[in-house]
């Protein structure tokens, strides 16, 4: 399913060089992105992929979108956005979507990494076993009793124990395995984080799937190889004027990947 079909971006430059976002997307003013079922948005630092991520978050209003400052000058963020346009795709029947679905939702990777931490805080951990034996019967009173009970110590001690056999990595594969769920929009931004090569084409054969048979679309900024090499997506190039896809094994940092394992091939021989 295609709910975003495309974006275009504003076409509105400032004189002033340092306006934001302006300067940042001086290179693309105008220009149109057309969506797949999954897009890769791929650069190198400093590209903007982030920020159009961010930009395309807040012009739909899901959740996680992250106020864009305008450093001073009041309305260059708004204005951007204002002149910025979308549209929606269609339904099975071919009739234009009127809204996004309510769980869409944009991911960053320090989003990602505040989960992680989040689920090993003793305090969710405590709030969680209690709700849970609430949940079973246990009353308000009988909770406060057992909160303060050798035999609850004992079990938030064996969770946090059972927790910590788990890497960053590991957390957060369970952390998507929890969240991305069918028939939803996705941004998300830099997906691989802590994650080994391993586990990153674990990640993009999930959302493969959940693309091809559940009806998700991803937009997605990484630059990992493994990602880009796995996923089943239409790469916009943001390292390339003027903008244009490419294939993964066409990018700079595949190259690179490619070239430096070569350079080394004997010691794998």
């Amino acid at each position: 399913m295609i709910y975003l079909r495309s974006f275009k971006l504003s076409s509105f430059t400032d004189r002033n060089p340092n306006i934001y976002p302006d300067y940042v997307f001086k290179h693309m003013a105008g220009e149109v992105l057309l969506f797949d079922q999954i897009t890769v948005l791929y650069g190198n630092n400093g590209s903007g992929k982030s920020t159009l991520l961010n930009v395309i978050a807040n012009k739909l209003g899901v959740e996680g979108s992250e106020r864009m400052p305008s450093y001073g000058h009041s309305d260059s963020a708004q204005r951007f956005l204002n002149l910025s346009s979308y549209q929606l795709g269609y339904d099975d029947r071919e009739r234009e979507i009127k809204q996004l679905p309510e769980g869409s939702r944009y991911m960053k990777s320090e989003d990602i990494l505040y989960e992680i931490k989040k689920i090993q805080q003793s305090t969710v951990l405590r709030d969680g076993i209690l709700y849970e034996e609430i949940n079973k019967g246990m009353s308000k009173a009988q909770a406060v009793q057992y909160e303060h009970s050798y035999e609850f110590k004992k079990k938030l001690e064996n969770i946090q124990f059972s927790q910590e056999k788990y890497s960053n990595g590991e957390t957060s594969m369970q952390f998507f395995e929890e969240c991305l769920l069918p028939g939803q929009l996705y941004l998300l931004d830099e997906p691989e984080t802590s994650l080994t090569p391993a586990n990153q084409i674990k990640l993009a054969e999930q959302i493969n799937e959940l693309a091809r048979y559940f009806d998700s679309q991803f937009i997605i900024a990484t630059h990992s190889p493994f990602v880009l090499g796995t996923l089943n997506a239409k790469i916009y190039n943001l390292d390339r004027i003027p903008l244009q896809t490419a294939e993964w094994f066409e990018l700079d940092n595949v190259h690179f990947f490619h070239q430096f394992f070569n350079k080394h091939k004997r010691l794998f021989e």
